[in-house]
C-alpha cells in the first residue's frame, strides 16, 4: 500500500507505505479458477495493512491484480478494415482466441495504441474473468472501498518506463510465482508484451528466447531505416537478478542496457526499509494522480 508525494523535476517520494506477507493459502492467482481462498480473511489482512500504513480513512484506491490473474493483449489486424462493425469482429475474434474464453465471461479494457511500422492499427486489450473480479471487488466493498482504477501489476510498474522520456525502446521485466511478464515500450507505448507460464529454472530459456524475437523483429523492420535498440532495461521481483538479466539481454542483444534503479525514474526510497520490488507497481498507479 502505497502514497506518493510528488516533488521537484517530476519525482516522487513515499508519503505513507507498508507491506504484508500474506499466506501463501490465501490467494491462487490465475485466470480460469477462483482466486480467494477466505475473503473476510484477505479484507481483515487489508484492513490491517491500511492502519500499518495509515491510510485507514482512505476510500478511493487503484488496485495492482496479481500477473497470472489477468491476460493483456496486442492486437493487429492483418488486413485493411472496411468499417467499424469489421472491426469488431476481427477484433472479438482475436480476443475471444486469445483470452481462451467466451467475450461475455471476461470484463475487457481497450485502448487504440499508435499504427505500427507498417501503418496497421494495434490495440491493447486487458482482460479478466467477470467471476475473478468479482471476489476481489467484493472484498474492497466490504471495506468500504471505491476503486476506481483495477490493473495487472505490471501496468503498475511500467508507469516508471513510460514516464522516463529518454529515447530508445525500454523493457519490464517483473517475475512472479508463476513465471514472468515481459514489456518493450517504444514512445510511451508498448511494442511486445509477452506473459510466460514456467518454472523457475526455465525463466531464463523462456527470457532468451523472447530477445530473440525482439532481436529479429528489429531486423526485419529496420531494412534502409535505422533500426530502434534496447537501451533501457527495470528489473522487479525475485525470479531475475539485475545482473543476471543484463548478462543476457547485452549477450543477446550486443548492446549494453542501462539497468535502471529507484533514482533512475524519480523516486525517492528511505534507505533500510521497502524495497522497490515489493511497492514498484502500487507506486506506479499511484503516479497517475499527476497524469
Amino acid at each position: 500500500m502505497v502514497q506518493l508525494e510528488g516533488g521537484r523535476a517530476n519525482s516522487f517520494a513515499l508519503r505513507r507505505a507498508a507491506s504484508m506477507a500474506l499466506p501463501d493459502s490465501l490467494i491462487h492467482p490465475g485466470f480460469e479458477e477462483p482466486n480467494i481462498a477466505d475473503r473476510s480473511e484477505l479484507a481483515e489482512a487489508l484492513n490491517e495493512l491500511a492502519i500499518s500504513a495509515g491510510l485507514l480513512r482512505q476510500r478511493r484506491w487503484s488496485v495492482a491484480l496479481p500477473e497470472a490473474t489477468t491476460r493483456t493483449l496486442i492486437l493487429t489486424p492483418e488486413s485493411q478494415v472496411t468499417s467499424k462493425s469489421e472491426l469488431e469482429e476481427i477484433l472479438n475474434w482475436k480476443m475471444e482466441r486469445g483470452f481462451g474464453a467466451p467475450l461475455d465471461e471476461i470484463s475487457i479494457s481497450r485502448e487504440r495504441l499508435a499504427k505500427d511500422r507498417q501503418g496497421r492499427d494495434r490495440y491493447l486489450a486487458v482482460g479478466v474473468r467477470n467471476s475473478v473480479l468479482a471476489e476481489y471487488e467484493s472484498v474492497f466493498s466490504s471495506l468500504g472501498w471505491r476503486t476506481g482504477l483495477v490493473l495487472p501489476r505490471h501496468f503498475g510498474e511500467a508507469r516508471w518506463l513510460i514516464r522516463n522520456g529518454d529515447s530508445g525502446d525500454a523493457l519490464l521485466l517483473t517475475s512472479h510465482d508463476e513465471g514472468f511478464t515481459a514489456a518493450v515500450f517504444r514512445d510511451k507505448q508498448p511494442l511486445i508484451l509477452r506473459s510466460v507460464m514456467c518454472a523457475a529454472d526455465e525463466r531464463e530459456d523462456e527470457f532468451y528466447r523472447l530477445l530473440l524475437f525482439y532481436r529479429d523483429r528489429q531486423m526485419a523492420e529496420s531494412s534502409g531505416i535505422t533500426a530502434e535498440r534496447l537501451a533501457r532495461l527495470l528489473v522487479v521481483g525475485p525470479g531475475f537478478s539485475k545482473q543476471r538479466a543484463s548478462e543476457i539481454a547485452s549477450e543477446t542483444l550486443g548492446e549494453h542496457l542501462h539497468v535502471l534503479g529507484p533514482p533512475d525514474i524519480g523516486l525517492q526510497l528511505p534507505v533500510s526499509e521497502l524495497s522497490f520490488d515489493a511497492i514498484a507497481a502500487a507506486a506506479g498507479l499511484a503516479t497517475l494522480h499527476w497524469s
